[in-house]
Parts: structure tokens; sequence; C-alpha cells
């Protein structure tokens, strides 16, 4: 079953928090009028299913409140109000290499954090997402079929290590934004060179906060 109107959920939801619809939008790492468009003229026509999981955390609801079938919600949430976190893992693979086409931010899964050590390392479950890294350009540092937790970008974007869309592909680089209207993309394999773009072409989705690994 899912509520009847999800865009009037979600405008209510947003004015109890007192927050507004494009600073939503950009946690979610979108344009700053989408959920406006979502909410106000019907288009997207239901929210992606990562961006209404992410807004589910946020304010603390059930998905089904923003139009998630009931058994979905309940699935995904389980842990949120225990001692546990549930993050999503997602299906699109974080080229450390030439780049990795995004097929789609799908869940696939999640991965289990303890809240507790969240909220130690000062970081919110709603802005966080676990992808794969692929290639070899970030070794040592990242090394092929590690997992990164991303925390997407909720401000300007500062020096470290982040995913960046550019040209259709995403990509997990070291940021150097020392310089104005530009954003250098700096790989720790010192084999791949660093790569110069202009800040307006390339969108910076999230930094990298934690990885793990075989050994």
């Amino acid at each position: 079953m899912e509520t009847a109107d999800p865009r009037q959920r979600l405008f209510e939801l947003a004015s109890q928090r007192g927050t507004s619809l494009s600073a939503l939008s950009r946690l979610l790492g979108r344009n700053p009028s989408y959920l406006q468009q979502f909410v106000r003229k019907g288009s997207p026509r239901k929210l992606e299913e990562v961006d209404r999981a992410t807004l589910a955390r946020y304010f603390g609801v059930g998905e089904h409140e923003l139009g998630a079938p009931e058994e979905i919600s309940f699935t995904r949430n389980q842990g949120i109000d225990g001692d546990w976190i549930d993050v999503p893992r997602l299906e699109l693979g974080v080229s450390a290499g030439p780049g990795a086409l995004d097929p789609g931010e799908q869940s696939i899964g999640s991965l289990r954090f303890s809240k507790v050590w969240l909220r130690q390392q000062g970081l919110d479950p709603a802005l966080l997402s676990s992808v794969e890294v692929i290639g070899d350009s970030m070794e040592p540092s990242l090394r092929d079929g590690d997992e990164i937790l991303v925390e997407r970008l909720n401000g300007p974007p500062r020096d470290g290590v982040h995913v960046v869309r550019l040209d259709g592909a995403l990509l997990v680089k070291r940021l150097d934004t020392s310089r104005p209207g530009l954003l250098t993309l700096i790989s720790d394999n010192r084999a791949y060179p660093p790569i110069e773009v202009d800040s307006g072409d390339a969108h910076v989705v999230g930094r990298a906060v934690w990885k793990s690994g075989r050994i």
C-alpha cells in the first residue's frame, strides 16, 4: 500500500523540520529545483529509490510515507530504531581507473554500522552510501575491490578523496580546490596524470569517509 500523496507528505515534513526543498535537493546531490518540481509539478512521477530512502532516514519516517510499498519500507528501515544503521550499498562502481559509466544508483543491499560509531565519527546516516572501488589509480590508499563509505556533499567541496561524476563517468579522486573556478582530480597512483576541469563541468557527489577491503 502506498500513501495517497507522498508529495504533500514531503512538503509537510520539510515544513515541520524548517528546511527548504532546495536544501533537501542538495542533500540528495541533485539540482536545487529537483524536489520543487517533484512536489509542485509532479516531475519525476515518483522519487528514485535511493533518494526516497535518504529522505526517509533524514526525517525518521517510513519510506511508505514517501511513496514506497509498505513491505519495502519495513525491510529498509528495520535497523533504524535500534543500535544499528543499515547504510545502502549502491550498484554503481566508482572507478579508480579510466572511469566506469554509471548504470543507475540502485541499492543492492546494505552495510550495517553502529549508531554510536557513526555519531563518534561525526557522520549523518541520512547522507551515507556505500560503493565499491574499481581500478588501481588510487593505490595504495584505495585498492580494486575496496568498499568506501561516501557522505553526500552538503556544501562546497574541499580537499580530500571524493566521488566525482565527470562526462557520465563516476571517479574516486583526491580533490585540489585551491584555484578558483578550477577543479583538479588527483590520483594517488602516480602512473595516472592529474585531470584538470572547470568546476562547473564536474559534479562532486560526496566525500569518502571510510574504507574496508580484503587483506
